[in-house]
């Protein structure tokens, strides 16, 4: 459910995975206008519903419309999946542990311990923060254009141990801490096709350690310049669209109380990419 929907893959990734596990469902994408939008919502209380994925531009404006939010989705402040529990509605958000389910079983990378720089303060940011934070790294830097963003998200998620470092996206700034990581993020439209720095990247090979993981969450393009320049830096490249398709997973597993079909979600996946 979003608006517009026309780009989402969701649809070709989910079904293939129901019809798997031989569920008789079918994953639906709607292009739900804003003023519809609480009545579509509360179709979702109806008897044999059980869930829906929210893209944007609702991941916030839904969560007045649920009558419970998970941890995760109060901590991130956002919804991406709206679960039926027997007429009562639970706002989850699985963009963070689709992150890790990403970084551990596509880049074969755990983050526990780690030293991690990540790119932007957007909601994209908040989730990989979250999870970041969750899953025990040992430092974190957030780098954004606005320092006064940076600092808030930092201080939002501070607690105990874990005190995140705010600093800009400038080069002066960046060498003293990205060529230290071996985990950098990027969850800025930096390299996005269509966005305003088609041609741009938060940080350069120079900077970049050989033994560094580089996570773009931009999927489109696959490869991004950002993910070029931590190929270059000898670093491990890894795309967005493996996020995309693991926060679709754990949505999928929690609304059917099933496992799902990795590698058949995937492969459909792909497919469809190929063919356009």
């Amino acid at each position: 459910m979003g608006h517009p929907i026309g780009h989402s893959k969701s649809p070709l990734f989910q079904q293939a995975g129901l019809d798997e596990l031989g569920i008789d469902e079918t994953f639906e994408a709607w292009d739900v206008l804003p003023e519809n939008l609480e009545a579509k919502i509360a179709t979702f209380r109806e008897s044999g519903f059980l869930a829906s994925c929210v893209t944007l531009p609702y991941k916030q404006d839904v969560i007045r419309f649920v009558d419970e939010l998970t941890e995760a989705a109060e901590a991130i402040g956002a919804v991406n999946w709206i679960f039926n529990r027997k007429g009562k509605l639970v706002g989850h958000n699985t963009d963070g542990s689709g992150f890790l389910r990403a970084l551990k079983e596509k880049a074969a990378f755990d983050p526990k311990g780690a030293d991690a720089v990540v790119f932007g303060a957007g909601g994209s940011a908040r989730a990989i923060i979250y999870a970041l934070k969750i899953a025990g790294v040992n430092r974190l830097t957030i780098a954004n254009r606005t320092l006064e963003k940076a600092q808030g998200l930092a201080n939002e998620f501070a607690s105990g141990r874990f005190k995140p470092t705010a600093i800009s996206i400038n080069r002066d700034e960046l060498t003293n801490y990205v060529p230290y990581a071996n985990l950098l993020v990027n969850t800025t439209s930096l390299g996005m096709v269509g966005g305003p720095a088609e041609l741009a990247t938060p940080a350069t090979a120079d900077m970049i350690s050989a033994d560094a993981v580089g996570y773009d969450v931009v999927y489109a393009p696959p490869v991004t310049k950002f993910l070029r320049e931590v190929e270059e830096a000898g670093g491990e490249p890894a795309g967005g669209m493996t996020m995309l398709v693991f926060q679709g997973i754990e949505g999928f597993e929690m609304a059917t109380g099933k496992t799902a079909p990795v590698d058949t979600m995937f492969t459909a996946l792909e497919r469809a990419l190929k063919s356009g």
